[in-house]
């Protein structure tokens, strides 16, 4: 497993776009770390991360306070299209998303001016 970790500062109007080098493979975790020294986030950040290439969301959460961690899964279907259920009418089979030779976006609003927040991003 590999471990990309992207620090992000926004702008005056609490704004920002980073990215992840280029990777490949599961997306296992996304972690927030609401670290910025003595400058981190305001409570209340939005997060908007995505796969660059497809616009795939990975996390989206509005109002983001202290550190989090999500472990994001996609749902899957069969080769007909159909959402792959566990039971009939049951609980939807998921998966980790997947990216190949792409970046992850980290879209952030709300974070306050000229703050920082770290990510870490765990792909097998």
């Amino acid at each position: 497993m590999k471990r990309y970790k992207v620090s992000v500062t926004t702008d005056g109007a609490g704004n920002a776009i980073a990215y992840t080098p280029r990777l490949s493979g599961e997306i296992h975790e996304i972690e927030y770390i609401k670290d910025g020294g003595a400058n981190p986030f305001a409570n209340g950040v939005d997060f908007t991360i995505t796969s660059e290439a497809t616009g795939k969301t990975l996390w989206a959460e509005a109002d983001v306070n202290a550190s989090a961690s999500r472990a994001t899964r996609v749902p899957t279907h069969s080769t007909a299209g159909v959402a792959a259920l566990y039971a009939a009418a049951g609980t939807a089979v998921q998966a980790r998303p997947g990216v190949a030779n792409d970046r992850v976006k980290i879209s952030i609003a709300q974070g306050g001016a000229t703050k920082v927040g770290v990510f870490h991003v765990l792909v097998d």
